[in-house]
């Protein structure tokens, strides 16, 4: 697919009162070089896919000063639900309340500073919980499904105004749940301007029939920016080519954090499956062109979401290292196609768990490649042109500008993606 400047769209929240983040530990020549104009840029450096210290610099201001994924609304779908998700270097306890509203605290309870539920599932998600109260299990501090002190054995005295849970912000946007790590630097979530793209598709409406937890040994941004371009599809793609052209698609003009674009289906295709055909129903309320499309949206810093006649495909990618990232990809139908007699996922799932794989291994390529002495920051394609646009965000991000939600410049180029 094909993108504009992703640069423009980022929110990303100021550090300790500032209009500006602390610079991240790289070349600013190295960095300038990456926001020169599309045609005569270059990559990130490669210590920026290598670093310790960079990775630690993301952890703190990409993924824990603002916005992030943290998973499916469907993770908690009844009051006293809860679960821990990583919001950069700490955690948040998401809760669904008694009034089914969904509340974040940050993950740590007020007495020693105990997590009050491990992160890290099975599901790669964090660990889940049902109960009608908050409770510390390392001395029963207790609080109610809004965060409030509701006991403390041993202690008499304390208020719950002093010694309530700090509440994170915390929204639900289309099934899926979004926490500001930060406590509120970043502001509103800044999607209003994908809700048009993204409304007719109901991902809210429709049931995760699978998930797949993936370990890659690669950097967060290199899986990111392979999402963002096709180039490489007619190389190690040939079952994505078979039933989409590679260079097909057009941009569409962005506002907000996030990029995106669509790819169209080969005649005869239904959908992104190994044969083409549909095993599903098509979701309603898609228009004809839709039904002839396949829509790619990166959302800043850690959601790839795939738009489907038929299923909504998502990633959700967790940093853990600077050359490993937890990806968990889900696989979303419509109810009447789930509940149908024999429905079977696999016709989706197994067509993108080949080509996630094939990615994968790919990115994990291009991570060794840049650990050698001798990588340095390539040229971009002229497919390669939503690379650019993310990589001109991450840029500058790094050099401390904080970047608020105005209209996207356009990249004069076509390219398409996966």
């Amino acid at each position: 697919m094909v993108s504009q400047d992703f640069a423009s769209a980022v929110a990303i929240p100021p550090t300790h009162g500032s209009d500006r983040l602390p610079p991240a530990p790289l070349d600013n020549g190295q960095l300038a070089t990456a926001l020169r104009p599309f045609g005569e840029s270059r990559m990130l450096p490669p210590a920026a896919y290598t670093s310790a210290e960079v990775f630690t610099w993301e952890r703190e201001h990409f993924f824990g000063g603002g916005w992030t994924c943290a998973g499916h609304a469907s993770q908690l779908p009844a009051a006293g639900d809860q679960i821990a998700v990583g919001t950069g270097a700490g955690s948040a306890l998401i809760v669904r309340g008694d009034d089914m509203t969904l509340r974040a605290f940050a993950n740590t309870c007020r007495h020693r500073g105990h997590e009050l539920l491990p992160c890290g599932g099975p599901a790669g998600n964090g660990r889940a919980t049902n109960a009608r109260a908050i409770i510390c299990p390392y001395h029963s501090w207790a609080y109610t499904l809004k965060g409030e002190l509701r006991g403390a054995p041993g202690y008499k005295g304390l208020t719950a105004s002093e010694w309530s849970l700090r509440e994170l912000p915390a929204a639900e946007w289309h099934g899926l749940v979004f926490v500001d790590g930060s406590g509120g630097a970043a502001g509103p979530l800044p999607l209003a301007a994908l809700d048009e793209l993204v409304a007719p598709y109901e991902p809210e409406r429709l049931v995760v029939a699978a998930t797949h937890v993936y370990d890659a040994a690669s950097n967060w941004k290199i899986l990111t920016e392979n999402y963002h371009e096709c180039y490489h599809c007619p190389t190690i793609h040939p079952e994505l080519c078979s039933v989409s052209p590679p260079h097909s698609g057009a941009n569409y003009e962005t506002t907000g954090s996030w990029i995106g674009g669509w790819m169209s289906l080969r005649d005869g295709a239904a959908t992104m499956s190994l044969d083409g055909s549909s095993g599903g129903v098509p979701l309603r309320g898609l228009s004809a062109t839709a039904l002839r499309e396949v829509i790619y949206v990166g959302i800043f810093p850690n959601v790839l979401l795939s738009l489907h006649p038929d299923y909504v495909m998502t990633h959700v990618l967790v940093p853990e290292a600077a050359n490993r990232t937890r990806i968990t990809c889900s696989w979303s139908f419509a109810p009447e196609a789930v509940e149908s007699p024999g429905f079977d996922p696999s016709y989706a799932v197994d067509f993108w768990d080949l080509t996630n794989r094939q990615d994968w291994s790919a990115c994990e390529s291009v991570q060794r490649g840049l650990a050698s002495p001798f990588a340095a920051p390539g040229p971009l394609a002229p497919d390669e042109d939503a690379v650019y646009s993310f990589v001109t965000t991450v840029a500058r991000g790094y050099l401390g500008e904080r970047i608020g939600e105005w209209r996207a410049s356009h990249v004069q180029a076509a390219a398409s993606s996966e």
